[in-house]
């Protein structure tokens, strides 16, 4: 009954703590959500393009990122043992021997040598309160928020490998979009110098036609660097060195499709999501520190014993003691009470690291819901301005043939359908950028884990 009352000083049972209540994305007001079981472990697959889904693949084998956070968990298991160890009784044991030299104050010197074949020690301090019990529950909480750590490395390896993908495939797009932007303005400047010879147009005109071909081939190459450095920045994700990777070139749309919204509930984020999981599981720690912490402050138990075998002609066992011994004086310890007031602030700051870290989830989703909606109704005025900026091409190349309009009009609607492709290839990159955003804000494919003592 003692030991039972002294046991409820540890506090209560662990709960999760409370957060702000929210329960749907303003961005989806008037949907449906009823879950997120359509949310897979492999969601980049949806993007439909092969070549990526290999990228990725080798990225999560080989990439040093994602080894160095596993081999960090490896450790973290290894300190976990360590810590279970004060569960169950120490034993040393082994050859002994002894060798004593001195002088009584009335006596000759002496000399006492004692040699055992085998001798064995045992300590062990009996967890009568169920302090011991605290520490390894710490430990294992730790250990759980070193493995959501090893998550969080996997939803930012998968999404960055994507991302540097996707601008890659953009590049490739844009560099064929410009070099078809630069030969056209190569025609038209030789227009310009015909008319020029003519006498139709002053030289300022041609000046103005060289200075635009220069600026788009300076952008060419903007761009050709820029595909280079994210082929060399997507070697290391993989794991390898820069410089040995040759991603080929294909078109960004016709290689990588757009896909929906997962279908996740706010409450979901705090069972899926690593970076929420590992703060829950940070305070879960705290929360059985404290209670160790308390817990020290009691009277503690200890079993001690030792034996030994004889040498020569002794018995097999020609000695043993053992003890128990009881500490009343933990109470009176005053550096114990302060570890209890610092292990109730440390609880304190970490769970309201947790739910900042719950409000800071609920923003990044809203936000990337957010752009994704726009981003959608920016791509439909785009491509309406495209669809109508065909038709208008279509009908001065056909005046063009009657006479009706001059090459130069033709151009110049060319070159701003050019620009208006351009915006969309840009507009739809983001929205790919953005929906990675999007899965890694609501956990990726993580399945639903609770947060409780394991031992």
């Amino acid at each position: 009954m003692l030991g039972t009352g002294c046991s409820n000083l540890a506090g209560p049972e662990y709960e999760r703590p409370e957060v702000a209540e929210k329960t749907n994305w303003s961005e989806l007001e008037g949907r449906q959500l009823e879950g997120s079981d359509i949310v897979r472990m492999d969601w980049w697959t949806a993007f439909g393009d092969p070549y990526l889904d290999e990228l990725i693949q080798t990225a999560l084998s080989d990439g040093l990122d994602l080894r160095i956070a596993f081999l960090r968990l490896e450790k973290a298991g290894i300190t976990l043992q360590r810590q279970r160890f004060p569960l169950t009784p120490e034993i040393k044991g082994g050859p002994t021997a002894s060798y004593r030299r001195g002088k009584p104050e009335d006596g000759d010197i002496f000399s006492q040598q004692n040699a055992e074949a085998f001798g064995i020690d045992l300590s062990w301090e009996i967890d009568i309160w169920g302090k011991v019990r605290k520490g390894v529950l710490a430990a294992e909480a730790t250990y759980k928020a070193t493995e959501m750590d090893w998550r969080g490395v996997y939803l930012t390896l998968v999404t960055s490998v994507s991302d540097l993908y996707f601008q890659i495939r953009q590049f490739d797009e844009q560099i064929t979009q410009q070099e078809a932007a630069v030969a056209q303005s190569n025609v038209l400047l030789g227009i310009w110098q015909q008319q020029y010879q003519e006498g139709l147009v002053a030289e300022t005109k041609i000046l103005n036609q060289q200075s635009e071909i220069s600026s788009r081939k300076q952008q060419l190459l903007e761009l050709q660097r820029s595909r280079v450095e994210a082929e060399l920045k997507l070697a290391t994700l993989l794991g390898q060195p820069a410089g040995t990777l040759s991603v080929p070139s294909a078109s960004l749309r016709n290689t990588v499709h757009l896909i929906p919204e997962p279908n996740v509930l706010p409450g979901e984020l705090m069972t899926r999501r690593p970076d929420i999981l590992r703060a829950e599981y940070d305070v879960l720690s705290g929360y059985n520190l404290l209670g160790k912490a308390r817990l020290e402050r009691l009277p503690s138990l200890s079993l001690t014993g030792s034996a030994g075998t004889g040498d020569g002609i002794a018995p097999l066992v020609a000695r043993w003691n053992y003890a128990f011994l009881l500490d009343w004086t933990s109470f009176l310890d005053r550096n114990k009470k302060i570890a209890v007031k610092e292990s109730e602030a440390d609880l304190q700051i970490l769970t309201e690291n947790y739910r900042k870290t719950v409000l800071a989830a609920f923003q990044e989703v809203e936000i990337a819901l957010l752009n994704l909606n726009i981003r959608h109704l920016q791509l439909k005025e785009l491509e309406s301005q495209v669809a109508t900026l065909e038709i208008v091409n279509k009908v001065q190349k056909a005046q063009l043939r009657e006479g009706f309009v001059s090459q130069l009009e033709v151009f110049d609607t060319e070159r701003t359908l050019l620009d208006a492709q351009q915006n969309i290839l840009s507009n739809y990159r983001t929205l790919l950028s953005d929906t990675l955003v999007l899965y890694k804000a609501v956990g990726g494919g993580w399945p639903v884990e609770t947060v409780s003592d394991i031992l």
